[in-house]
């Protein structure tokens, strides 16, 4: 490692405590005769009284080193200096290394956190590139609820990723958006084809605008006729060919079609609130050009072979993975002479690696394209198109409906992503109203006015729609419950939001200027203890969701501060305290209420001050 390494990664860990508390073990570990790297295991025990950090990687390291664990633990914990940092190391069980971190250093931690607008999570002296591939609709068609998940699960890790490079939400200097929509090939042919008769038959675009306002209609009428009528299916073919010669009249139309789709995704993206602009699609035809180059350089390099007609790459770690045992081929080539999917990717990574300088290069997909990407992935490497860039495939598992099947409408029907979007504002509508007559009808002063709930219903339906898919492993599959992700109860956007909001009024009830609040922390009573070591794992929780591509982790841990935060607030009094526990409480207030607040910001979901 260089000085610069060094020095970088110093300043990181300085704030990350899982990251140093793992480093100092490590070292303790291998001073103990464990091979260099050997890793401390570190995680969070499952009961208060065994510590706040518990490490696992004593009884790994004992096994290889055929030596008693708990014995080499004791050796680990003699020396390990974690002086600064802990009140007491303690062995438990066959080899765990329990720590509790001292009054001393939370006071501290914590008292840094609250003059810091970051919270405490320092910026990167030398962020990387990172592009985020996400969202990616086919424009052939509106965007439905197989878009979601990318384009919410996608905007998350680009904004704690922004955060991590202390880079702002408009810039596009290190993270960067692409929005690799579906607007090229086959499909576009039969559209262009149906457009041109509609045209043919009113030329003044009459119906043809009328029918492009539903694109989902005029897409089903289009292929309809396409797997019904042969004539029309060799024109639409045709249209292909047209279209990639560049004739004035097909790419006239193209582009028609595509600014009606595009402005219908940017209206989604604006009712979901993600950053994905205009600027940052670059669909399928921007790598058009490239595509023969992609061909030519793999054919230059040896890797291809024609089967079928086809031209393909067969990679030796894929035999064996086709259909009935059969060697899996990446086509990127087709009989006729046009191009696939494949052939696109392979040229995005080289845009990508090549003019966008990406470090890294996140796609996140569904993951039943795990195997596509895997082969192009291998192919790219071998064929030098991604330089030193780590491309990794970020796969999410389906949205499935009550009967643990696709999410689909009543009848059976694609769900419009803008039409669950509007039943979601819907609903959150009809819950605040109800509850503001609840209020009413039992003498209380209701807590939102008429004016204020329509805003109100907008932040918690659509916060309830993300933080409901955010907050489960995305490699799952999940049962979407419009009677759950509303709920006020359990890990909900609207429990968060509510957590937030209930932590304002308390400034509003003390009439107490956040501003005035000193830095001085001090921790006495265990539920101040229990939030100040959840509110110290705030930097750790960052970056471990920009590691490892997983937002729920920072649900849980959001989760687990509001829950700390209740636990607190009901054991110790903090506008009838004395000082000077009144002003560490209510600085201990502040900094949850905007760790909460800065923890759904970069899921993507907004806070409200009064609920």
């Amino acid at each position: 490692m260089n000085p610069q390494s060094e020095i970088r990664n110093s300043l990181v860990d300085s704030m990350n405590l899982k990251r140093e508390l793992s480093r100092r073990i490590s070292a303790a570990l291998v001073a103990c005769g464990a091979p260099e790297g050997t890793p401390a295991l570190l995680g969070y025990p499952a009961r208060a009284e065994f510590g706040d950090y518990q490490a696992n990687g004593v009884m790994a390291a004992a096994k290889a080193l055929k030596t008693n664990p708990r014995e080499l633990a004791q050796k680990v914990a003699a020396k390990l200096d974690l002086s600064d940092l802990a009140a007491k190391v303690e062995i438990a069980g066959p080899g765990f290394i329990n720590v509790t971190l001292s009054s001393e250093f939370l006071n501290s931690r914590l008292a840094a956190a609250i003059t810091d607008q970051r919270l405490g999570v320092p910026p990167l002296p030398q962020p990387q590139t990172v592009v985020v591939d996400y969202s990616g609709p086919n424009l052939a068609k509106e965007m439905h609820v197989g878009h979601l998940r990318s384009t919410i699960i996608g905007d998350a890790l680009a904004r704690t990723l922004k955060f991590i490079a202390g880079e702002s939400l408009e810039a596009r200097q290190y993270v960067i958006p692409q929005n690799h929509v579906g607007d090229w090939g086959t499909q576009f042919g039969m559209l262009l084809a149906y457009l041109k008769d509609l045209l043919a038959a009113d030329p003044m675009g009459t119906a043809a605008a009328s029918e492009l306002s539903d694109l989902e209609e005029f897409y089903r009428k289009a292929k309809a006729r396409f797997d019904a009528d042969a004539a029309f299916a060799d024109a639409a073919r045709q249209e292909v060919v047209l279209l990639q010669s560049g004739d004035t009249e097909g790419v006239g139309l193209w582009n028609r079609f595509r600014e009606v789709s595009m402005r219908h995704c940017q209206q989604v993206y604006e009712r979901l609130g993600t950053l994905l602009s205009a600027g940052d699609v670059r669909g399928e035809s921007s790598y058009n050009d490239d595509l023969a180059n992609v061909v030519q350089t793999l054919k230059a390099k040896g890797m291809l072979q024609e089967s079928q007609g086809a031209q393909c790459v067969f990679l030796e770690d894929f035999k064996g993975k086709g259909p009935e045992g059969s060697d899996a081929p990446l086509i990127v080539q087709k009989t006729d002479g046009g191009y696939l999917y494949a052939t696109t990717d392979l040229a995005a990574i080289r845009y990508r690696a090549g003019t966008l300088h990406a470090d890294r290069v996140l796609y996140v997909t569904d993951s039943r394209q795990a195997q596509h990407f895997e082969m192009v992935f291998l192919t790219a490497r071998k064929a030098d198109f991604a330089d030193s860039a780590s491309l990794e495939h970020v796969p999410f598992g389906m949205m499935l409906g009550a009967d643990r099947r696709p999410f689909k409408t009543r009848t059976g029907g694609t769900v419009k992503l803008m039409d669950l979007l509007d039943e979601a504002l819907q609903r959150a509508g009809d819950f605040l109203q109800n509850r503001r007559q609840a209020e009413i009808a039992d003498g209380k002063t209701p807590s939102l006015t008429e004016e204020q709930i329509p805003e109100v219903a907008r932040v918690v339906g659509i916060g309830a729609v993300k933080y409901s898919d955010l907050s489960q492993n995305r490699a799952s599959d999940y049962v979407f419950s419009w009677d759950k992700m509303l709920s006020l109860d359990g890990n909900t956007a609207p429990y968060m939001q509510y957590a937030y909001a209930r932590i304002k009024s308390i400034f509003r009830k003390g009439e107490s200027e956040i501003s005035n609040l000193k830095s001085q922390i001090a921790i006495v009573e265990p539920a101040e203890r229990a939030l100040a070591v959840k509110l110290a794992q705030f930097p750790e929780t960052v970056q471990t969701v920009a590691d490892d591509c997983l937002p729920n982790v920072l649900c849980a841990y959001l989760y687990d501060v509001a829950g700390a935060f209740m636990s607190f607030y009901e054991a110790c009094p903090v506008l009838k305290a004395d000082e000077p526990a009144r002003t560490s409480r209510l600085a201990l207030c502040d900094l949850a209420a905007r760790i909460i607040k800065t923890g759904l910001g970069l899921l993507g979901i907004e806070t409200i001050e009064q609920m």
